[in-house]
């Protein structure tokens, strides 16, 4: 297909919505980032400052202006404070979506949660056994009310380690320590740096810089941690599931549901309610064949990786899939909803329900899920949306979906290893797969949508590179049809036998963008197994369209872990070189790991290559030169 559609979105299902939202008069993402051009250029750089009322400052990149604000700081400090502020919310957002769930598993344990129960008792005692609570004998759900308590305690100040870092390698806790950035609390880390980054307090550069990888460290190896375990406790650890993904999974004789956004706590709700006898045979009645609950974004995710769940698109497709008129009802929670979605629903017949006491959105109307009434209020809203089917208008979806299979959480992969990293090991000792990369992150629209997420998978995997991924990546290679069964096809000789014959595809979907601590995790159990540190491993990272402050804290913690990292677009930061330099460089002394920018995605795929072979080498392994 060549169209004008094509430069924003590398998919079919994308450039066939443009055309119609264009015909249908809707503004979309694309036409108000190209309304913004040009953007600040101060902005871009992050020389601007509004930390206090004494500005907004700038710093003139080219020193014909002001060069420090009126307190004082200069581009150093300025870049290296926004900076700061940019993980403090990244971290501060995955670490509360943590913190609902933790008090989602307290109101189980006291029978307030009707609806909502454990379901995987074994990961339940675990995780237990991690926070030193003694199960002997005792039931699930007062083991499940002892640990929420000991993981809100995670979130406040006493302590000088959180829990979980134990399973990190012995080799990079003594770094953190060493280095000073071990995470103590939660809710401390993000405290503390909001409370540096104030005039007046730390105008260290490099202290302010180090303090951002603490806090980072305190969401990947503490509230995402603690976020993605207790989900696979209340609503079970994923398995390999088989799915379906793009605008075609909608459907045009179904009530069609999406939720949207990445708290599984609503969305596991609104799947039980679609199930129900009683609400089926309404839907009949009302001449539709039955009830469709789809997904966007990850909340799509959950879903998709516990029940099969097809996902409709990922961030940039959100406006899109509301332009097809099939959706009777969207449901959306918190984090990456565009706030014109509810005025775009307002041209078509779809209700946009808000469902969050921390998440309110124009045009939307505001019906909070609380675990004492989700299930009722999960089925008072199905049936909303039943009575809606029938004030549908033309519809269209001008694609079928494609074929997938999600779920690999580090349990599942283990299992399919046989219950040990030992053959993945030596897959890689053999040089059969060269290394392990996480391609992770969001849409963006200065990046055409998909582009970078896809491209960068099939330059890695067809070079013998297995390639895990999350988030909006993940739904992206999965339109793709790169996690499909056959799609070893695209791998490389050695890639393309092994993951024959462990049946499974070179691209494995390891969960919502919160799950990004699994692929840490993994690297950790190979790292134990060689007996060497993550950093000393072929493995890297990548996040080709992020545009969110998460994946700056995500991006983050990765590096603090040891996992050279390869970002897409450029984080506001190049208007102070010295932070450049430290980010890209410097951080290699202090945590064995770095930042790189590239946003082409075929440059990114030969920077992780060159990457991989290096740490092969340095192994001792027999690798080759890129």
């Amino acid at each position: 297909m060549s169209n004008i559609y094509e430069k924003n979105t590398i998919t079919e299902d994308g450039q066939l919505m443009l055309k119609k939202a264009e015909k249908d008069q809707i503004e979309t993402v694309w036409d108000r980032y190209q309304a913004q051009l040009p953007q600040c250029g101060y902005c871009e750089m992050g020389l601007s400052c509004r930390v206090c009322n004494m500005g907004p400052c700038r710093v003139d990149p080219f020193g014909e202006g002001p060069q420090k604000g009126v307190c004082g700081a200069d581009a150093d400090i300025i870049v290296a404070r926004n900076l700061g502020r940019m993980i403090a919310a990244g971290a501060a957002a995955h670490s509360d979506h943590g913190r609902d769930l933790v008090e989602v598993l307290e109101n189980v344990a006291e029978g307030n949660a009707p609806g909502y129960a454990i379901t995987d008792v074994e990961k339940l005692k675990q995780v237990a056994l991690d926070y030193g609570i003694n199960i002997d004998e005792k039931a699930p759900l007062r083991i499940a009310g002892e640990l929420a308590h000991a993981m809100q305690g995670d979130y406040g100040t006493r302590k000088k380690e959180l829990t979980l870092v134990k399973r990190a390698p012995k080799k990079r806790r003594e770094l953190w320590r060493n280095a000073g950035i071990m995470p103590r609390g939660i809710d401390r880390e993000t405290s503390e740096m909001m409370h540096r980054t104030h005039m007046g307090v730390d105008n260290g550069w490099q202290s302010l810089l180090l303090h951002a990888l603490r806090n980072a460290l305190s969401d990947g190896w503490g509230g995402s941690l603690i976020a993605t375990e207790v989900s696979d406790i209340l609503f079970g650890t994923p398995k390999p599931t088989p799915n379906t993904v793009n605008i075609g999974v909608l459907k045009e004789d179904e009530v069609n549901i999406v939720v949207h956004g990445h708290n599984p706590v609503v969305s596991e709700m609104i799947l039980q309610a679609c199930q129900e006898p009683d609400l089926l045979r309404m839907a009949k009645e009302k001449g539709a064949k039955g009830i469709n609950l789809a997904g966007l974004c990850c909340t799509g995710s959950e879903l998709l990786m516990r029940h099969g769940i097809p996902v409709a698109g990922n961030h940039l497709m959100t406006e899109l899939v509301i332009a097809t008129g099939a959706v009777e009802m969207m449901l959306v929670d918190y984090q990456c909803i565009m706030p014109s979605l509810g005025t775009v629903a307002s041209c078509y017949h779809t209700r946009m329900i808000s469902t969050s006491d921390k998440a309110r959105f124009p045009g939307m109307e505001h019906r909070e899920f609380h675990p004492d009434n989700s299930r009722e209020l999960a089925r008072e809203l199905i049936r909303e949306a039943i009575e809606n089917y029938e004030q549908r208008g033309q519809v269209y979806i001008p694609v079928e979906p494609v074929q997938s299979v999600g779920g690999f959480s580090v349990e599942a992969i283990i299992s399919a290893l046989g219950g040990t990293p030992a053959p993945l090991l030596e897959a890689i000792k053999a040089g059969k797969i060269r290394g392990v990369a996480g391609v992770v992150g969001c849409n963006n629209p200065k990046i055409r949508h998909d582009h970078g997420h896809v491209t960068l998978t099939q330059r890695l995997i067809e070079n013998d590179i297995l390639v895990v991924d999350t988030g909006c990546a993940a739904i992206a290679t999965a339109k793709a049809g790169l996690k499909m069964a056959d799609a070893i096809r695209y791998a490389g000789p050695g890639l393309k036998e092994v993951c024959g014959a462990l049946g499974i595809p070179p691209v494995l979907h390891m969960g919502s963008c919160v799950d990004n601590v699994r692929i840490l995790i993994l690297a950790s159990a190979l790292a134990d197994a060689l007996g060497c540190d993550i950093s000393d491993l072929p493995v890297a990272g990548s996040a080709p369209e992020w545009y969110s402050e998460k994946a700056v804290s995500i991006g983050t913690y990765f590096v603090a872990s040891g996992v050279y990292t390869v970002l897409g677009p450029m984080p506001p930061i190049t208007g102070s070189m010295n932070v450049v330099k430290l980010l890209t460089e410097g951080l290699n002394d202090v945590v064995g790991a770095a930042f790189a920018v590239e946003p082409d995605p075929e440059k990114a795929a030969l920077l992780i290559r060159r990457h991989i072979e290096s740490k092969r080498r340095a192994l001792g392994l027999d690798a080759e030169s890129v």
